[in-house]
């Protein structure tokens, strides 16, 4: 098989990013002075350079390569060459792949640790999409293997990994109301992402989509962006701080207190991994939906 030299498409993206950061910052600042958060883009930044060029390029892409190739050498079910149709079918199955990490990434407390990190900021700019996880390159990873096993090449899968997080970018901004009709029933747009970022009970766990918000369609997770719901950015209890480690590990901790000193059984211990954020042991948790459930009984009456 002849495998194509495709170059690092995020480092030829970096300079795109910086300057649309920049131009986004400065047209917020002239709309509404004193509205841009200059602190909280740097953290942003900061924790995307950590992420995804230090700790991505130096330990976890080599874990991802490693893997990804070990399985397609030893493993695949058969040979997917490098022509048109083959990428035309990753992009959906990578796509799909994406969705349900990013499903996990909210369902599983072990898998919310690291993406916590992206719904940390209480803002929400180009900025906010560089805010990425240092942790999650570690084992997110295993929702894509499948692939490999296929019979797609770890270029390839990597390749696409990298339009569908380039893709991604744009969409984190409030400059952009509503694409058109055609384009929000198929593709992930701004409208759809900012409900994602959400932490009105309405919003959470909505809209996980990569690319293409079909598969929130077609699995019941998706939610439009209301008029008369104004999406709240950030957690349900945000952390208020723009402290890198903290940031960084601050749901890893609370999760292993859990875990660790939590006075009950192993396996409900090994629940407060599995589990959804919220989750606790005793009952005396409060899941989204119940959140959900509390927000819909108030808005009855």
């Amino acid at each position: 098989m002849e495998i194509p030299n495709i170059p690092n498409l995020i480092i030829y993206a970096i300079p795109f990013f910086a300057i649309t950061v920049i131009i986004e910052g400065l047209v917020i600042a002239k709309r509404t002075p004193n509205s841009y958060s200059t602190k909280d883009a740097i953290t942003s930044i900061l924790m995307g350079l950590i992420g995804n060029v230090i700790v991505g390029k130096l330990i976890t892409k080599a874990i991802v390569i490693f893997v990804f190739t070990y399985v397609w050498q030893h493993y695949r079910l058969t040979s997917i060459p490098f022509v048109w149709w083959s990428w035309l079918l990753i992009f959906f199955l990578e796509d799909f792949a994406y969705y349900w990490n990013h499903r996990f990434g909210h369902r599983s407390r072990l898998f919310w640790a690291s993406h916590v990190v992206h719904h940390s900021s209480e803002e929400y700019n180009l900025s906010t999409a560089l805010r990425q996880t240092w942790t999650g390159g570690f084992y997110g990873f295993i929702f894509w293997i499948w692939l490999a096993f296929i019979g797609f090449h770890p270029v390839m899968i990597l390749t696409q990994m990298s339009i569908s997080l380039i893709y991604q970018y744009w969409i984190h901004t409030e400059l952009i109301d509503k694409m058109p009709k055609w384009f929000e029933t198929i593709f992930n747009t701004p409208s759809h992402h900012r409900v994602h970022h959400g932490n009105n009970p309405l919003y959470l766990d909505k809209n996980y989509a990569g690319i293409l918000i079909i598969w929130d369609r077609m699995f019941g997770t998706f939610q439009p962006e209301l008029k008369e719901e104004k999406v709240v950015y950030g957690l349900t209890t945000n952390i208020k701080t723009f402290n890198l480690l903290k940031i960084a590990f601050n749901e890893w901790i609370a999760m292993l207190k859990d875990v660790f000193t939590s006075n009950t059984s192993f396996i409900n211990r090994l629940k407060y991994l599995i589990k959804p954020p919220g989750w606790k042991h005793d009952g005396s948790g409060i899941l989204s939906e119940d959140m959900l459930r509390e927000w819909k009984e108030k808005n009855k009456k």
